[in-house]
């Protein structure tokens, strides 16, 4: 099995492939394109996009180049992939200034300074945007049946759940193989790697190719990463751990990896890591809080640096102690109206992953702390004086979450 490939499955990436010996082999025989699509719906990734610019990592790796496909013209219709309701259509000017900032997270994560194996970015929209409807139709639309589409899922499910789909978002899988026809023409890619939920439109790219070229391309999925309690990473609507610096400090972004669930770490290490698999190997049976600051460590130095990295673990360390102020944690900034509410709507805003009753029931427990002190009332208020005095407020919420609140 050719090197990539063999990687690509003893770090979890794989799920399916067309034609994988064929790939394989040519995989062997010489360096080429793959590419992977983003839409820019935000101004940043989070991690639950992390799993694909990982793979582009590991292509550059093993010799190939990546082409990154930042979707300025599909996010103007909107992916159904996995979605219940019609995606929020975003301005142009939005379009653009996130494009522009998504870039830039490519540009930590991959290497560019090699010109034969950094990345090619794309904006589909400059062929998209040429397109004659008509023409589009009657050369492009021919080789799609009704039927096929139907079958897939990011159709079906919504059908079946009696959710509307416009006809807008029912063509996004004949722009995405026509992004791959394209993208084949013009710079000789010849795979795409997407989520699970992508075979279906990867599979139509492929056969659109050969319809209408003859070329052989190939497709390869990753499996949808879940967490050990069930949920999907990063596609939390609150909270999202974003890939952008200015949205999400260096010191939380290296708790979230901390935290990750002990069933989850071995197999985090594999794949959002850089770390050699024999080496992940030799530590495996070590203490489990020693493998989630070394997952913590390696993901954060990736993104954020290896100063940031140390800093966030050293703090993290002092947090952690009895009677830490919480002075050097990130500052989260609170106006007065939200500081005048109760503990329990404060703690609800600034960590909106813990519900009203959540907290209720922590405080219930001796798990809530103002300053390393107890709050044992629920109505209770920030005296605002002392804040103004003091500067700042520490805001524990059990042993893990940390906060420093300022005005």
């Amino acid at each position: 099995m050719n090197n990539f490939l063999k990687e690509f499955k003893e770090r979890g990436y794989f799920y399916q492939c067309t034609n994988e010996i064929e790939l394989s082999e040519l995989l062997n025989k010489k360096s080429i394109h793959a590419y992977i699509g983003f839409d820019s719906t935000a101004p940043s990734l989070h991690v639950g996009s992390l799993l694909q610019i990982m793979c582009l990592r590991l292509l550059q790796k093993h010799g190939h180049r990546p082409i990154v496909l930042l979707g300025g013209g599909t996010t103007r219709i909107g992916d159904p992939s996995g979605k219940e309701e019609t995606r929020k259509i975003l301005s142009e000017k939005q379009i653009e200034s996130n494009i522009n900032n998504i870039k830039n997270i490519f540009k930590i994560f991959l290497k560019t300074s090699n010109p034969r194996l950094k990345p090619i970015f794309v904006n589909n929209y400059k062929w998209l945007s040429k397109l004659n409807y008509i023409n589009f139709l009657r050369d492009i639309g021919k080789h799609f049946t009704i039927n096929k589409m139907l079958t897939f899922d990011s159709v079906k499910l919504r059908l079946e759940r009696e959710q509307s789909l416009s006809y807008m978002e029912f063509n996004y899988m004949i722009l995405q193989a026509y992004d791959f026809y394209e993208l084949n023409k013009s710079n000789k890619c010849d795979l795409q790697i997407g989520g699970s939920d992508q075979w279906g439109n990867i599979v139509n790219g492929v056969d659109l190719i050969k319809r209408e070229s003859g070329n052989q391309a190939y497709g390869l999925t990753t499996p949808l990463i879940t967490l050990a309690s069930g949920t999907k990473m990063g596609k939390t609507e609150k909270g999202a751990v974003w890939l952008n610096k200015e949205m999400l400090s260096a010191y939380n972004y290296w708790q979230f990896w901390r935290n990750t669930d002990d069933r989850d770490v071995l197999k985090f290490l594999k794949m959002f890591t850089d770390l050699p698999l024999k080496e992940i190997e030799n530590v495996k049976n070590k203490n489990i809080n020693e493998l989630k600051v070394l997952l913590a460590n390696q993901a954060t130095e990736m993104l954020h640096g290896k100063t940031e990295s140390k800093k966030s673990e050293i703090l993290a360390k002092n947090i952690f102690k009895e009677n830490s102020t919480g002075e050097n944690l990130p500052g989260i900034k609170v106006n007065k109206d939200i500081l005048s509410k109760t503990i329990v709507e404060l703690i609800s805003f600034i960590n909106k992953d813990t519900s009203k009753s959540e907290v209720r029931r922590l405080i219930k427990s001796n798990a809530i702390k103002i300053d390393n002190v107890n709050i044992k009332d629920e109505k209770y208020t920030l005296d605002y004086k002392f804040l103004l005095e003091k500067g700042f407020i520490k805001i524990s919420i059990g042993k893990k979450k940390h906060y420093k609140i300022i005005i």
